[in-house]
């Protein structure tokens, strides 16, 4: 019950509030910032929801939500979202929390062509995220490379004394290319010469 303002009588409600605040109301009520009595008829039954970014399952979930719904607004056939564009939202840190994945996915609806979302579709702050994670990859890749191409020709060297014509022709390249090779990789062929 309550009495509205300047109102002589009172009146009686059945109504649950539900409210919702990224602050710490414990914190601001210890420092006087919020009202105590307010505090404790709204903490009657609280809920704690992590953020989006520590809820990886329900951001995938929420986007499959965002393009069905988007694209049955605006009457386009998409249906999904590719796999690299899942890696992306899995990836990006969400500080809008739920509004930002949802005005992403607009936004990638919007855009999209054909059935899918694709990583072109995606504000360019995630598309420069997922060039990120492409060259990191990209730099996994080569450095597994290298080490193999490195175990190769000093496996050859050894195999040949440390004759590089022939560590060339045992690995079917030419000398200049080992010899290229060898410098690049930073390997001392010396060690391999017969004694």
């Amino acid at each position: 019950q309550f009495q509205p303002l300047g109102a002589a009588r009172v009146v009686r409600v059945d109504v649950r509030i539900i409210a919702a605040t990224n602050r710490n109301l414990e914190q601001d009520l210890a420092i006087g910032r919020f009202r105590a009595d307010l505090f404790y008829r709204l903490n009657v039954f609280p809920l704690f929801l992590p953020p989006l970014r520590d809820r990886g399952s329900d951001i995938i979930l929420l986007a499959d939500h965002f393009v069905l719904k988007y694209a049955r607004e605006t009457g386009k056939p998409v249906e999904k979202i590719s796999p690299a564009v899942s890696d992306i939202l899995l990836t990006y840190r969400w500080p809008g929390n739920v509004r930002e994945l949802e005005n992403c996915i607009e936004r990638a609806v919007l855009l999209a062509a054909g059935d899918t979302v694709e990583t072109v579709h995606l504000p360019p702050s995630l598309q420069a995220l997922a060039r990120n994670e492409e060259r990191k990859v990209r730099g996994k890749l080569n450095s597994v490379v290298e080490a193999q191409e490195r175990a190769l020709i000093m496996e050859a060297l050894k195999e040949t004394g440390g004759n590089q014509t022939r560590a060339a022709k045992l690995l079917g390249t030419t000398k200049r290319i080992i010899q290229y090779r060898i410098q690049k990789l930073g390997i001392d062929a010396r060690q391999f010469r017969a004694k």
